[in-house]
């Protein structure tokens, strides 16, 4: 009975430690997959946080891989314009708001969709802007994801892109042309957040344009041939 007993006692002790390693693992593991760029952090990720936000004029610093104060007040005007929570530090939610994918914030999911997306617009821009400056062809882009955070829009790409009578491009074919490097490019900028149309919800070309309405929008800006309105 007592050997009986001991080998109860030493099994159930067996299973108490393996049941606290395991917790113990998961817990470093979450801890890993939680991890962020925050200030004081250094490496290839703030790299790529510090490129992004440079080529998008949020950040005027040295590109150095140190999360200094520069880095945290850049990341910060990225979040505010972005309607992200803003505390400067570059969480789950803020790079994948930058196009930052990694075992720190990313997921297959997220990606797949991110790739979507940033196909659908790339063959929205070739099929509308192809042949522009790339800051214009961005710009159309830009004014996708303004429409798709705009209430009067539907609230996705894909939404606002085959909304009915929305673009020529998609009335005429053109949307089912292969999209070049450059309309992938300027894609996946205008869906990181560089608005080169100053938050344009319109445009159009003055040398084309019939439509007496779209001449009545307050203009943002002319790149190339289009002229960008809200």
């Amino acid at each position: 009975m007592k050997l009986k007993n001991k080998r109860k006692i030493i099994f159930i002790a067996i299973i108490f430690f393996v049941v606290i390693g395991i917790m113990f693992y998961i817990f470093l593991k979450n801890d890993e997959v939680e991890a962020l760029s925050k200030y004081g952090s250094r490496g290839d990720e703030v790299v790529q946080i510090q490129t992004k936000l440079k080529r998008w004029g949020y950040y005027n610093g040295n590109i150095d891989g140190i999360y200094g104060s520069q880095t945290q007040e850049a990341v910060r005007y990225f979040q505010r314009k972005n309607g992200l929570t803003v505390d400067g530090i570059a969480g789950p939610a803020t790079l994948k708001a930058m196009g930052i994918y990694s075992s720190s914030s990313g997921s297959s999911s997220s990606s797949t969709s991110n790739s979507s997306n940033v196909n659908l617009l790339a063959r929205l821009i070739y099929g509308e802007a192809r042949g522009e400056p790339y800051t214009g062809q961005v710009a159309v882009g830009a004014v996708v994801m303004n429409r798709v955070k705009n209430s009067s829009f539907p609230n996705t790409v894909s939404g606002v892109i085959y909304q009915s009578g929305a673009f020529d491009a998609v009335k005429d074919g053109q949307i089912n042309l292969t999209p070049d490097s450059t309309a992938k490019k300027a894609a996946q900028d205008a869906i990181n957040g560089w608005d080169p149309s100053y938050g344009a919800i319109y445009y159009f070309n003055p040398s084309t344009a019939t439509n007496k309405w779209i001449w009545s929008r307050p203009m943002t800006v002319t790149i190339g041939r289009h002229r960008f309105c809200k």
